[in-house]
């Protein structure tokens, strides 16, 4: 009978991974969930991608590039099961990430210290556990990651086999880039080691960056990823923010960690290795939302290092533990799909607040909060904002940073420009007072979500 450590250990790991997502509440609470459903849901009736934007009024049919398409298709395919169908569809993708990252690991590291690497590592994917396309491409990212890893242990170019997670990673996500990237940098270590690996190496690349032309947009999709991350208006979202260390974090925790067992000289990684590592860490540490990155790479990236020191022991193991776990998926699936899933009142979500505008308000100009934009969208109200960072563009997001500082000058000349007749704020937003103290304006509803003002 089959006995693998490994495989028991990854079947485990993609257990708890599944469980994670499939239970967690806060899976959805992220309001740009609600607008990539029903992209998606445009795409399937009108079978066609979206290139122009259907859903707000300050940029309706302005271009849109669409870069993540097939995953919001994926979302509205799970939407038809309702939200248990999303949960289950993003703990699937939870699930595939974990085994893969956990199988490399202990395949080749001792039983504890490849516990403590694998939970440390995927515990920093925790802050962005969101039902969102990023977490679908995560499998593809610890595929790629794996099958680069096992080509620099035995010293030859990675298999054509890792490009074929290109095409589909590409019409995913636009973090394939950072695969191309990481691909790259495993590379020059591969060249410098031995300089005659580089024609294998830039074979292999080369093909990885065919693969991704394979998607609705060719170049453009190619360059995207790029264009998006120069945007001088990403620094006023709270994801591209630094990673915020005033909390005990799982980041925060993992990292402190990584310093001490690097610190202690039992694991020493080649400079080469420690290199593409600290590049992660800057990333994690400039943007909050490359805190994933980190946590599926670092692991996989270490293993050899960590296998030198705990190396995995040759045990006979215990049979594969395949009937259990497939039980405890199928556990976890029915659970959740008996178990109701009900969006009431929460920040992405001002249920209540929405509910109390009437209909007629809701089809004349709004400006609203930045949060607020998916679930205006989910209703069939279109937003003055919302997510889409690269559709509306960095003047129209300073301009909305200046109007929510707030700046007198700057909401009173958007009122006009738009022709806004009701406003849509969090209870916290700084420009509520502002509001208050608008001549034309006054309170239409507050609850502790989200006040509405409107124009007299």
């Amino acid at each position: 009978m089959l006995r693998s450590p490994a495989l028991n250990f990854a079947l485990c790991a993609a257990l708890a991974g599944f469980a994670l997502a499939a239970l967690s509440p806060g899976l959805l609470n992220d309001g740009d969930t609600y607008w990539h459903i029903r992209a998606g849901e445009w795409m399937i009736a009108h079978g066609a991608v979206l290139r122009a934007d259907p859903f707000s009024y300050t940029a309706a049919g302005a271009s849109w590039h669409t870069q993540e398409w097939l995953a919001e298709i994926f979302m509205a395919l799970g939407w038809r099961c309702g939200w248990a169908g999303i949960h289950i569809l993003f703990a699937a993708a939870a699930a595939v990430t974990a085994g893969v990252t956990a199988y490399f690991v202990r395949k080749r590291v001792d039983f504890t210290p490849a516990l403590l690497a694998v939970v440390l590592g995927l515990a920093c994917i925790t802050g962005s556990l969101l039902a969102r396309p990023h977490m679908l491409s995560l499998p593809l990212l610890a595929i790629w990651t794996a099958g680069l890893a096992a080509a620099r242990e035995k010293n030859k170019a990675p298999h054509l086999w890792p490009i074929a997670v290109m095409p589909l990673w590409a019409n995913l996500h636009g973090s394939f880039a950072f695969g191309l990237a990481l691909g790259g940098a495993l590379a020059v270590e591969a060249v410098i080691e031995d300089r005659k690996a580089a024609l294998g190496w830039a074979t292999f690349l080369l093909g990885a960056t065919i693969a991704c032309l394979a998607t609705p947009f060719g170049v453009a999709g190619l360059l995207f990823p790029f264009k998006l991350s120069t945007m001088q208006g990403l620094g006023h979202i709270g994801e591209w923010q630094p990673s915020d260390f005033s909390q005990v974090s799982p980041f925060a925790i993992a990292l402190l960690a990584t310093l001490f067992v690097l610190g202690s000289g039992k694991v020493r990684v080649p400079a080469i290795r420690l290199l593409i590592l600290l590049g992660l860490v800057w990333l994690a540490l400039s943007h909050g939302r490359h805190q994933m990155l980190l946590g599926v790479v670092a692991p996989i990236l270490l293993a050899p290092s960590l296998a030198k020191a705990w190396p995995a022991k040759s045990e006979s193991g215990k049979p594969v533990w395949t009937a259990l776990v497939a039980a405890g998926f199928a556990a976890l699936i029915l659970g959740r799909l008996m178990l109701p899933v009900v969006r009431s009142d929460d920040p992405v979500s001002p249920v209540t607040a929405l509910a109390h505008v009437p209909r007629f308000a809701r089809e004349t100009p709004v400006l609203n909060d930045y949060s607020f934009g998916g679930y205006l969208i989910w209703n069939g109200v279109k937003p003055f904002i919302d997510s889409r960072a690269d559709l509306y563009g960095d003047i129209f997001l300073r301009n909305y940073a200046a109007i929510t500082a707030p700046d007198k000058d700057a909401l009173a000349a958007t009122l006009a420009f738009y022709h806004v007749r009701w406003t849509f704020f969090a209870a916290n937003a700084p420009v509520v007072k502002l509001l208050d103290a608008t001549p034309g304006w006054h309170r239409f509803y507050t609850d502790k979500l989200a006040v509405v003002h409107v124009h007299d």
